[in-house]
């Protein structure tokens, strides 16, 4: 992909990123070949993290539940917050809100919604915007129809959101932050800090929790953390072991690094085996252009011609004898 010729070529570091973020989302391995989870990807219009959060959820039976948050992440938010009535909107939003996810605010937004009938004066009654969730359930009967067409089982979770709250983590562990203090944590990966959102429903809780992940960072003032759910460590570990590990008890630093050397030992061993393969597979393909050329070229010789001998053309005859002679 770096030596591709593109008529525009992008910076090869936006090129570097992108190929790490697929990588650590499954969609290639260590050689940079696409993964079955890839091919899969590749039929959601989506970006990369919710493509990936639909599949998971198949494994977790919450593909139709997380449908519905992926459909609302792909669009605006749905509450909307007239000056004129700020503390009516915010009563009407308080209602919606789960206090370990705001991921699940969306999701409950919707189903109310489809219980009263998809109408908009409910809508208007409860601060919300029906343009945008029409917008919403349109594109949730797309995501629907993929995984119809890609034999997904398609199922909801009931009322088992530790399952969403799992896919979610499944595709934001990189955006995954610990406590630092109320209301402030720190980025796991780099260290920057992050705040939560006035608007966000984990900022009013009594006890926030310890470890949460984030749809984006919104750069005002402060870096706000945009749509936050609560997230096991445990999670973090199973689902990011590139990332994260849970540290065995009695296990020694030593004994981590041994861990991690041969780790990357069986990543280059792989990186090796697909070069080796990509070799044999280029020189069969000489082989094969260089059969078909050799080919090619002893046909030329052999084109007929008149008067070409035994594979050329025969001069017609009159009376068995040529054109040009005589009769006797």
């Amino acid at each position: 992909l770096l030596t591709f010729d593109f008529m525009a070529p992008p910076p090869q570091d936006n090129l570097l990123n992108s190929m790490y973020q697929l990588w650590f989302l499954g969609a290639l391995d260590n050689a940079g070949a696409l993964t079955a989870l890839g091919r899969k990807m590749v039929e959601f219009p989506l970006d990369p993290t919710l493509a990936k959060m639909i599949i998971f959820a198949e494994k977790l039976g919450c593909v139709d539940d997380v449908a519905t948050v992926v459909s609302a992440l792909s669009n605006q938010s749905p509450f909307y917050t007239p000056k004129e009535r700020l503390e009516e909107s915010y009563a009407a939003r308080e209602k919606f809100q789960a206090p370990e996810s705001d991921h699940l605010a969306l999701l409950y937004v919707y189903i109310q919604w489809r219980k009263n009938g998809y109408r908009a004066d409910w809508c208007t009654k409860h601060f919300l915007l029906p343009k945008v969730l029409r917008k919403v359930k349109e594109v949730r009967t797309q995501i629907l129809d993929i995984c119809k067409q890609q034999k997904m089982h398609v199922a909801s979770c009931g009322t088992d959101w530790d399952q969403v709250r799992k896919a979610i983590c499944s595709s934001y562990f990189q955006n995954s932050a610990k406590m630092k203090t109320v209301g402030e944590y720190v980025n796991m990966r780099n260290g920057m800090p992050c705040h939560l959102h006035p608007s966000s429903a984990l900022c009013g809780v009594g006890v926030p929790p310890e470890y949460i992940v984030y749809h984006e960072l919104v750069m005002t003032s402060k870096e706000y953390m945009h749509c936050v759910t609560a997230v096991d460590p445990e999670w973090l570990a199973e689902l990011g072991p590139m990332f994260f590990s849970i540290k065995q008890q009695g296990e020694t630093r030593a004994e981590k690094r041994a861990k991690e050397r041969k780790h990357k030992a069986a990543m280059q061993a792989e990186v090796d085996a697909y070069k080796e393969q990509e070799e044999a597979k280029a020189a069969s393909a000489d082989i094969g252009s260089r059969a078909s050329t050799n080919a090619s070229a002893a046909s030329r010789h052999r084109i007929a011609t008149p008067g070409g001998g035994a594979l050329g053309f025969r001069r017609p005859t009159i009376g068995g004898a040529s054109a040009g002679g005589s009769s006797t």
